[in-house]
């Protein structure tokens, strides 16, 4: 109550940041006839100005109100176009770094060149996100004009570029893109080899179009850069022979959450058999932390045996598993269940194990945008998530005023008791206003509603359009044209489509469209006219049936994209209508018990095709809806809590992978690495403050050989009076550099840098892989721990600490190690070592799986960034371990120890 009170006497706090604005838009405006007057050359010296002054020390908020104003008459100049006092007042708020939400209409493209002029003076780039590439290309192409006008430079980043493309597009002041491209290039970046070779510059400020789609709704699907894995496929199969072993109390299984886990009994029963096996060490527990990918083999083997039935979940065709789909029991061609369960299926049915697919690099939305300094956004409907937008990303969002009072008129819901008689009240209200030539805009919510109610509308014979959501160009036209009077278009979605409706169509889409042949001035000029006219004559005939109505078939579990589709109609003052169609047959309704509404409703007499129309069930939809929002909100936090711990680790390892390109002598590197092997290796034989007969020498000399192929008399050492451990560690310590110094001579220090360099980076690469494919394990089974009365998360943070831990202490001894192996049989020539040293291109695809489509990333080629790259398999030579990356995992080690290279040489 005293809250009301206040909100009345003071305002809210949205109404006093916009309050503040207003006093600049007052300053921007008196700046407007001194910039009308300048020349055009004139105007564009402004820019180089700016950069003078900034150079000076001035602050980019002191330029704000005179390149505001130098951007408002330059877009009038170029696009015929002047930015309005709330456009202004937009554009301020993307500039202090908040979120702008402003109506569908309002201009939020023209409105975005404003902070982005203002933010690419410095010359550390702009970035403008957008949701398709159709957008980002129309973008760069139509407000790149105001840019170049004023003397800077425009990109745009679209699937198909090449690097040198990528980086020229990155290079400009300012980049227009979507975000599955620029965050592929973010990984694909921090996979490279030279810095010259990155496509990115240092991240500076991005606006982030329609950002409620792109921070919320996509928040949760990250993108994964993924390569075949090297060939597990002894043991899927040795692992399967294990499982028929165990009996009926050795696990449990849930048919209906399709889950079977282990008993504590079956535990203990299957680390028999693994050490029976070979696979786990003799008193080893199957849960230690360096058993989470044999753990990871013995669950989804489990899941084959006990969970899928042949002929029923899948079937055995041509030596090859086929999926059936439990829905309409067809087989699913060239679809893979992930995470190793196809594999662990072609293990059980003997059929030959197709390697899966393993995270080479991945970054949710959330992580990546975070990354700049100063990021910003625009949307028409942010406000319904304030609160995530402020705890995720520390945004702020702002409600801007209308250009033009809202004039439109939001109907109350109608609900009725079944589908069919929601359908049949929509046709009949499109007849309606057909009739009166009023335009109508249909959304549903999926594709199959959408051809449902367009069957419905071609037995009526209905003139319509149906929006097709994969082809952006096709689909700007239509919605251009969908303010047309009497026409009648239904969309699955109008996020971020990009296009107003303009009531009579919209003259610019209909000369490019209509006049793209004409070459003819003056015919072309006689034809321009002749659209404004009729444009101009339906507009007004659109007014005056109405504007444009809005219908919805159902409410979205989300209120934004209800407002979304609302927000399509009454544009700029124009005036409009909008109501939703319920049902109690809809996802929402029958969540929220509408068993009981529709037996109350019978009762109470309702009649066939009667509607129940009341204020009252539109609270109490919306109070469902934030009950979805909430939980979608936590599932969202919860899923990021997860990913900043592998954030973390990610920032650390690309940062010091950058830190490696970017010098050329890691030799010192090397040496601390190879002192630190040597005191974990001396430390671990011989223990502090133990007496010489306890000290392991036997050992110490085997892993000297192993890591360094030094074959040092250790043992007799050891037997030498009064010697201690410091001097044994010197001794070895010495026989390293030496061996090392010698090496270098042989090959010359250039060379020897190079090698070091190179090794390095590889071996850093190829042990994050296989840190990412542990985690990816252990984040599987890491939620039951719960049953255990432990919190997941401090679990998984815990066990992802130490196994970092691990991959650098890991590290260190493989660096050692294959530099203290290799020899190198080339020429003198630079160049030929660099060749040698540079690694085969890797098989990787790009994938994400679209929340509209809920595609499989790893089975669909649909969402493939790009065709996978060839790869060159190496032939393991013994002197060089540059080329043992492709040597499978049980094979013989080719550095000729006699073990198999997973003990030698692959050891994770």
């Amino acid at each position: 109550m005293f809250g009301a009170i206040a909100r009345r006497l003071f305002g809210t706090a949205n109404d006093r940041i916009v309050k503040g604005l207003k006093k600049k838009v007052d300053a921007i405006n008196a700046l407007e006839p001194q910039m009308a007057a300048l020349s055009d050359q004139d105007l564009r010296a402004k820019t180089d100005e700016f950069r003078a002054r900034l150079a000076d020390g001035t602050d980019l908020d002191d330029l704000l109100e005179e390149a505001f104003a130098t951007v408002r008459e330059a877009a009038k100049r170029t696009l015929g176009q002047r930015h309005f006092d709330v456009q202004l007042m937009g554009g301020m708020v993307l500039h202090m770094g908040k979120i702008a939400e402003m109506r569908t209409g309002e201009g939020k493209t023209l409105v975005a060149t404003l902070p982005v002029y203002l933010n690419a003076i410095s010359g550390a780039g702009v970035h403008v996100v957008t949701v398709n590439d159709y957008l980002a290309s129309r973008d760069a192409e139509w407000m790149g004009q105001v840019y170049k006008f004023l003397g800077l430079t425009v990109g745009c980043i679209h699937h198909g570029l090449d690097d040198e493309q990528r980086r020229e597009a990155y290079g400009c002041d300012v980049t227009y893109g979507t975000n599955n491209e620029l965050g592929f290039d973010y990984l694909r970046d921090n996979m490279k080899f030279r810095l010259e070779e990155m496509v990115h510059r240092p991240f500076n400020y991005a606006i982030v179009d329609e950002v409620d789609s792109i921070l919320i709704d996509e928040a949760r699907t990250p993108l994964i850069i993924s390569g075949p894995t090297e060939d597990n496929s002894e043991l899927y199969r040795f692992v399967d022979r294990l499982i028929p072993e165990l009996g009926e109390a050795d696990f449990e299984k849930d048919e209906k959450t399709r889950a079977v886990t282990l008993t504590e009994v079956g535990t203990e029963r299957i680390e028999e058999l693994l050490i029976g096996a070979g696979l786990l060490k003799e008193g080893g527990n199957l849960y230690d932390i360096q058993n989470v990918s044999l753990v990871h083999h013995v669950n989804q083997a489990l899941k084959a045996h006990k969970l899928f039935t042949r002929d029923v979940d899948y079937i055995v065709k041509d030596g090859k598993v086929m999926i059936i789909d439990e829905f309409t029991g067809r087989m699913m061609e060239g679809r893979r269940f992930s995470e190793g369960l196809h594999q662990a299926l072609e293990a059980k049915e003997d059929v030959t194990i197709q390697n899966e697919n393993q995270t080479l690099a991945s970054i949710t939305f959330q992580n990546l945008f975070r990354l700049y300094p100063k990021l910003s956004g625009m949307t028409g409907t942010a406000m319904t998530e304030a609160g995530e937008f402020q705890e995720i990303y520390n945004l702020e969002v702002v409600d801007m005023p209308t250009n033009m009072p809202v004039s439109r008129v939001d109907a109350d819901d109608e609900v009725y008791r079944t589908a069919r008689e929601k359908y049949e009240a929509i046709v009949t209200l499109i007849e309606e206003c057909r009739e009166r030539k009023q335009p109508v805009l249909v959304g549903t919510t999926s594709i199959e509603k959408s051809e449902l109610l367009s069957d419905m509308l071609k037995k009526k014979k209905i003139p319509h359009q149906v929006l097709n959501a994969r082809h952006h160009e096709q689909e700007a036209s239509i919605v251009a044209q969908a303010g047309v009077p009497g026409a009648v278009t239904i969309a699955t979605n109008m996020a971020g489509r990009g296009t107003d409706i303009q009531l009579g169509g919209n003259v610019d889409m209909r000369i490019r469209l209509e006049l793209a042949d004409i070459t003819d001035e003056a015919e072309r000029a006689k034809r321009i006219q002749t659209i404004k006219d009729e444009v101009a004559a339906g507009k007004a005939e659109a007014l005056a049936a109405g504007g444009l109505y809005v219908v919805g078939t159902e409410r979205h579990e989300s209120r934004r994209i209800d407002n979304q589709l609302r927000g399509r109609s009454g544009r700029q003052g124009d005036p409009g209508g909008s109501k939703f169609f319920l049902s109690l047959e809809d996802d929402l309704m029958r969540i929220f018990g509408s068993q009981r509404m529709d037996g109350m409703l019978q009762k109470l007499g309702l009649k066939d095709g009667e509607a129940i129309i009341h204020p009252w069930i539109n609270k109490a939809l919306e109070k469902a809806q934030q009950k979805v929002e909430a939980r979608n909100f936590d599932v969202r936090k919860n899923l990021l809590k997860f990913d900043d711990v592998m954030n973390d680790q990610r920032k650390v390892i690309y940062e010091q992978r950058k830190e490696l390109m970017q010098v050329d002598d890691v030799s010192d590197e090397i040496v601390g690495m190879r002192h630190e092997v040597i005191d974990e290796m001396v430390g671990r034989c011989i223990p502090e403050r133990a007496y010489a007969e306890e000290w392991n020498t036997a050992l110490l000399h085997e892993e000297v050989l192993r890591v360094f192929n030094l074959d040092l008399p250790v043992v007799e050492w050891a037997k030498e009076e009064g010697i201690a451990d410091q001097e044994i560690k010197a001794r070895i310590t010495d026989h390293a550099d030496r061996k090392m110094a010698a090496k270098a001579a042989e090959y010359g220090p250039d060379i020897m840098r190079m090698v070091e360099k190179s090794l390095l980076l590889q071996i850093l690469d190829q042990s994050w892989k296989e840190h990412l494919l542990q985690l990816d394990h252990l984040r599987q089974g890491i939620g039951l721990r719960a049953y255990g009365q432990r919190d997941p998360l401090n679990e998984y943070k815990r066990e992802a600490f130490n196994l970092f831990e691990t991959l650098l202490n890991d590290l260190r001894e493989r660096v050692t190690s294959v530099l203290a192996h290799v020899e190198l049989r080339v020429g003198p020539n630079e160049n030929d070592v660099q060749e040698a040293l540079t690694p085969a291109p890797r098989e990787m695809h790009e994938s994400r799986i679209d929340p509209a489509f809920g595609r499989d990333p790893e089975s669909d080629a649909a969402v493939m960034a790009g065709p996978p790259q060839q790869v060159r398999k190496q032939v393991a030579v013994a002197g060089d371990p540059s080329t043992w990356g492709d040597t499978p995992r049980n094979a013989p080690c080719p550095c000729g120890s006699g073990k198999k290279y997973k003990h030698c040489h692959g050891a994770v």
